[in-house]
C-alpha cells in the first residue's frame, strides 16, 4: 500500500510535484516551438493538485468543446496523462501548423486531426522525457488517442480510472505563444494521473 496520501502532502512534496510540472511544461514547449519553427512565449505554469471533479470548471464548463489526447502511461510510472486545448485554440493551432491565414475555416478531417494528435503527442512526449529525466525512472507511452468533445464527456475516460487513484490529480494549466500571433494565446492543460505507487517512485528517486 502507497504511502502516499494525495490530500495531505507535505510542503516539500508538494513544491517538487510543481516544480516537475515547470520543468515539464516549459520542455513541451519548446517542443512546440521547435515543430512549428517560431520563437514561443510560455507564460508562468499554474500547478495544482486539484478535486478531479473540479476540472472542468477550472477549464470553463463540462459543456466547453475541447480537444483531448490521451496517453497510458508504464513501465516504471503507471497511469495517465492527458493534454486538453479548447476545441477554437486547437482550430487556431492546426492553421498555425499548416501555414494558413488566421480565421481559416477548420473541420477537423482526418489530415487536419492527424495535426493536432501529433502535436499532443509531442508536447505530452518532451513533459514526459523531461520527467523521465529527472527522475531517472523508465516511462513508457501508448499511442495517442484523440477526442473532441464537450469537456465533461472526454474527462470521463480518465475518471473511470481515476476511482482508483484518490481525490486528487495534478492540473498543469500554461498559456504559450508565438510573435506573430493576433488572437489569444494557446492555453493548454496537462492532467497527470499517475497510480499512487508512481507518485512515491517520483518522490522517492528525487530524495523526498
Amino acid at each position: 500500500m502507497s504511502k502516499i496520501d494525495l490530500n495531505d502532502l507535505s510542503n516539500m512534496q508538494y513544491d517538487v510535484l510543481s516544480e516537475i510540472g515547470n520543468i515539464g511544461a516549459g520542455n513541451a514547449t519548446t517542443a512546440l516551438a521547435t515543430m512549428i519553427n517560431k520563437k514561443i512565449d510560455i507564460g508562468v505554469p499554474h500547478v495544482k493538485l486539484v478535486d478531479f471533479n473540479h476540472i472542468s470548471t477550472i477549464i470553463g464548463s463540462e459543456e466547453q468543446v475541447m480537444v483531448g489526447i490521451l496517453l497510458m502511461l508504464s513501465g516504471d510510472i503507471n497511469g495517465m496523462m492527458m493534454f486538453l486545448l479548447d476545441e477554437v485554440i486547437a482550430k487556431n493551432l492546426v492553421n498555425v501548423l499548416m501555414n494558413r491565414e488566421e480565421g481559416s475555416e477548420v473541420v477537423f478531417d482526418e489530415m487536419e486531426k492527424s495535426a493536432v494528435m501529433e502535436v499532443g503527442n509531442i508536447i505530452a512526449g518532451a513533459y514526459l522525457n523531461s520527467l523521465s529525466m529527472l527522475t531517472n525512472l523508465t516511462i513508457d507511452v501508448s499511442v495517442p488517442m484523440l477526442q473532441i468533445d464537450m469537456a465533461g464527456a472526454i474527462l470521463s475516460v480518465p475518471a473511470i480510472e481515476f476511482g482508483k487513484i484518490g481525490d486528487s490529480v495534478l492540473l498543469i494549466e500554461t498559456e504559450f505563444d508565438d510573435e506573430t500571433r493576433k488572437e489569444e494565446a494557446i492555453r493548454g492543460y496537462y492532467i497527470l494521473i499517475p497510480e499512487l505507487d508512481s507518485y512515491e517512485k517520483i518522490l522517492e528517486s528525487l530524495g523526498v
